[in-house]
C-alpha cells in the first residue's frame, strides 16, 4: 500500500497546522466583526456573507503562508534529541505567544483603520509608518491606548493559556531526520512564492460591492500589496490606448473649449493659451481647504442641519457650486487637485513623490502675476511632504513653527485649532498687503480630524465628542475669521474660496460611489461675485482654473481643469480615485479603471454595471483612459514622438 504524503512530513512540522488554524480563526473573527460594524446590511445576507467569508479564507491562507516561515525554520534548526525537542517546544510556544500578541494588536489596528477610512490596510497605512509622530500622537489622543493594549495582552494570554498543553505536545513531536525536516521546511518556504504569484485581485472581483471586496480582503496581505504597489505606472497596469490617440483625445477636447493648443510637441502636451474675457481683476485670494468636509455635513448643500451656519450664509451670499467632486479620500489628493489641477493618477499623490517640484501650480501662476503665494498650515509641514512640494513650487510655506506659543489656544497632534490658524493667516496677509503686495493664501485646516478636540466654550457641542462638533467648530472659526477680515482694508479687494480637501466617508456600494466624493465649493466676495447657485457636475481640479477665470487672468495653462462657469457647463465630468481604482464620471456613468487592465462602467445613481459596448460607455472609457494616460506621461515621461 502506498504511503500517504502526510506520512513523509515530520510530526513536528504538523504543529504548523495550529498556526494556520489560529491565524484563520482570528482573521475570520475580525472579518465578521468588520462586517457587522460596516453598516452595510446587505453584506449580512447569507449568500453575500458566504461569499465574503469564502474569499476572505483564500486571502487568509495567502497571508498565513508568510507567517509560517519562522516556525518552519525553527522546526528545521532544532535537533531531534530530547534537548532539541524541549528547545523546539519552548521556542515554539514563545513564538506562538508573540504571534498571538501581534495578531490581536493587528486586529485592533485594523478596526481603528476601518473606523477612520472604511477600508483594509492600504498604502495610507504604509505612508503612516513614515509619519509616526502624527499617527501615534493621533491614536493616543483619539483612543484609550492603555486599555486597548491591555485588552490585546489579555486576549493573547487567554488564548495561549487555553491551548498551551496542546501546543507543547504538538511541538514536542518527533522532528525526523535533518533531511526530512529540510524537505518539509523547503515545501513551507515555497508557499509564500506560490501565494505571491498565484493569488491576486481575482478572488475579490467575485464580490459585487466595494465594501464586500474590502471585507473579503486580509489586512496583512493588503498591507504587503500596498507596500509593493503604492506607486503604480498607469501604462503598465491599466488599460491604455496609443499615446498619440490619448494626446489627440485631450487636445481635441481643449480646442473644442476654445483654447489654443500652442504646439503638439512641447515639454507639456496640454500647454495652451487662456485669454481672459476682459481686464484683470487683481484681487487678493484666500483659498481655505477644509479638512474632511463632505456635503453631507453642510446644510446648504443638502447635509446635516445646524452644523454650518456660517458656511450656509456664505453660500447664500456667494457663488455656490453644488455638484463638485473631490478627486480622492486624503488631504494630499485634495492639495494635489487644487494646486496642480491634475487627475489622481494611481499610487502616491504628487506631493508624496520624489520628483514633485517641476510642475505648474496655481501658486506659480499667481506668482507670475505678481502675487505673493502662501501655503499656511496649522501643523508641521514636513507631514505629507508639504514643505518640499509647496516650497519647491513657488509658495512661501508657513506652518506650526511660525505660530508663537501665546497665539495658540488649543492644539492636537495634527496642528493648532482652526481659529489660531486663521488668526495667523490674517497676520500674514496684513503684513504683506501693508507692504503693497497682492496675496494668494492657501490655508489648510486640521481641526475636523480625530480626536475632534477644540477650545472649550466656542460652540454648544463638547470638545472631543465627535465629528459633528469638529465641523461646527470649524464653521464657527470660519465665521470669526470673516468677521475679523471684514475689519481689514484689504477685505473689499479679496476673493475668498472655501472648499473641502475630501469627504469623511470612504466606504460605499461601489469602489467609487460618487456621493462619497461630493464636496462644497463657495466663492465669496461681496460686491464683486454675485450670488448664484451652479448645479452642474465639476471636479476639484477645476477650482484653480475657475478661480483664475474669476480674476480674468490671461496665462499659459498646463492644467487639466477648466473654468466651471464656461467650459464646464458644456462638459460636465469629474475625476475620482480610491487607492488603486481611478475613475471618470460623466452623464450619469462612472468609468472605473483598475490594475490588471480591468475596466468597469457603473450607473452613478444605482451602482449597477453598464455594458462597456454601449456607445456612450465606450466613448467615456476612451475619455477616461486618455486623461489618466496623459497625466501619467506628464508625471513620468517620456512624451510620444
Amino acid at each position: 500500500m502506498r504511503r500517504s504524503w502526510i506520512a513523509w512530513v515530520p510530526p513536528r512540522h504538523l504543529s504548523l497546522v495550529w498556526i494556520v488554524g489560529l491565524f484563520v480563526a482570528i482573521n475570520g473573527s475580525v472579518r465578521l466583526g468588520l462586517t457587522a460594524f460596516a453598516n452595510e446590511p446587505s453584506n449580512l445576507w447569507p449568500w453575500r456573507l458566504v461569499g465574503i467569508l469564502s474569499v476572505g479564507l483564500v486571502y487568509d491562507l495567502a497571508a498565513v503562508a508568510y507567517v509560517l516561515v519562522p516556525f518552519a525554520l525553527l522546526a528545521l534548526l532544532c535537533g531531534n534529541g530530547a534537548q532539541g525537542r524541549w528547545a523546539h517546544a519552548a521556542l515554539f510556544c514563545a513564538l506562538v505567544l508573540a504571534a498571538l500578541f501581534a495578531a490581536f494588536f493587528t486586529a485592533v489596528a485594523e478596526a481603528l483603520f476601518w473606523n477612520e477610512f472604511g477600508t483594509r490596510f492600504n498604502f495610507i497605512a504604509v505612508d503612516y509608518l513614515i509619519y509616526t509622530r502624527e499617527v501615534i500622537g493621533n491614536i493616543r489622543q483619539s483612543y484609550p491606548v492603555g486599555m486597548l493594549i491591555a485588552a490585546v495582552v489579555v486576549g493573547a494570554g487567554v488564548v495561549f493559556l487555553a491551548m498551551r498543553r496542546r501546543l507543547w505536545r504538538a511541538a514536542c513531536a518527533d522532528g525526523g531526520s535533518f533531511g526530512h525536516r529540510a524537505i518539509a521546511t523547503a515545501a513551507v518556504l515555497l508557499l509564500p512564492f506560490i501565494s505571491f504569484f498565484v493569488v491576486s485581485d481575482a478572488p475579490r472581483t467575485l464580490l459585487k460591492s466595494g465594501s464586500a471586496r474590502e471585507l473579503g480582503a486580509n489586512g496583512y496581505y493588503e498591507f504587503g500589496r500596498a507596500f509593493l504597489a503604492n506607486d503604480l505606472d498607469f501604462r503598465t497596469f491599466y488599460h491604455t490606448m496609443s499615446e498619440r490617440e490619448a494626446l489627440g483625445e485631450l487636445q481635441a477636447e481643449f480646442m473644442r473649449e476654445g483654447t489654443d493648443i500652442a504646439a503638439k510637441r512641447l515639454a507639456h502636451p496640454l500647454e495652451r493659451v487662456i485669454t481672459a474675457a476682459g481686464p484683470a481683476k487683481p484681487l487678493n485670494v484666500v483659498l481655505v481647504s477644509i479638512e474632511s468636509l463632505g456635503c453631507d455635513y453642510v446644510e446648504f448643500f443638502g447635509g446635516r442641519k445646524g452644523l454650518t451656519p456660517n458656511l450656509d450664509r456664505l453660500a447664500r451670499e456667494g457663488l455656490a457650486f453644488t455638484q463638485l467632486y473631490a478627486t480622492g479620500l486624503r488631504t494630499v489628493r485634495g492639495l494635489e487637485a487644487l494646486s496642480l489641477s491634475i487627475p489622481p493618477t494611481p499610487g502616491h499623490a504628487v506631493l508624496m513623490r520624489k520628483d514633485n517640484t517641476r510642475f505648474q501650480t496655481l501658486g506659480s501662476v499667481f506668482k507670475e502675476q505678481g502675487y505673493n503665494p502662501l501655503y499656511i498650515y496649522g501643523g508641521y509641514s514636513l507631514f505629507d511632504n508639504m514643505r518640499q512640494f509647496f516650497g519647491g513650487n513657488g509658495y512661501t510655506v508657513i506652518d506650526r513653527a511660525a505660530i508663537a506659543r501665546e497665539n495658540v489656544s488649543h492644539e492636537t497632534i495634527w496642528g493648532v485649532a482652526d481659529e489660531d490658524l486663521f488668526r495667523q493667516a490674517i497676520r500674514e496677509i496684513d503684513a504683506r498687503t501693508a507692504a503693497g503686495r497682492k496675496v494668494f493664501a492657501h490655508v489648510m485646516t486640521t481641526t475636523n480630524h480625530r480626536p475632534f478636540t477644540y477650545p472649550a466654550g466656542r460652540i454648544d457641542i463638547p470638545s472631543g465628542s465627535g465629528r459633528d462638533g469638529a465641523v461646527k467648530y470649524t464653521d464657527w472659526a470660519i465665521g470669526e475669521m470673516m468677521r475679523e477680515a471684514a475689519t481689514r482694508p484689504w477685505f473689499k479687494e479679496t476673493l475668498f474660496v472655501f472648499v473641502a480637501d475630501h469627504t469623511s466617508n470612504g466606504r460605499g456600494r461601489t469602489d467609487l460611489p460618487p456621493e462619497n466624493y461630493r464636496i462644497p465649493l463657495i466663492f465669496y466676495a461681496p460686491g464683486i461675485v454675485a450670488p448664484r447657485i451652479v448645479d452642474w457636475v465639476a471636479s476639484q481640479i477645476d477650482v484653480g482654473p475657475t478661480l483664475l477665470a474669476q480674476l480674468q487672468v490671461s496665462y499659459t495653462s498646463r492644467f487639466f481643469g477648466h473654468d466651471i462657469l464656461t467650459d464646464g457647463q458644456a462638459h460636465q465630468r469629474a475625476f475620482m480615485a480610491n487607492y488603486l481604482t481611478v475613475g471618470y464620471m460623466e452623464g450619469g456613468l462612472v468609468v472605473e479603471l483598475a490594475p490588471k487592465h480591468r475596466v468597469r462602467v457603473m450607473d452613478a445613481r444605482t451602482g449597477r454595471p453598464v455594458s462597456k459596448d454601449d456607445p456612450k460607455a465606450a466613448r467615456l472609457i476612451a475619455e477616461a483612459i486618455a486623461h489618466y494616460q496623459i497625466a501619467t506621461i506628464i508625471l513620468r515621461g517620456p512624451l510620444p514622438d
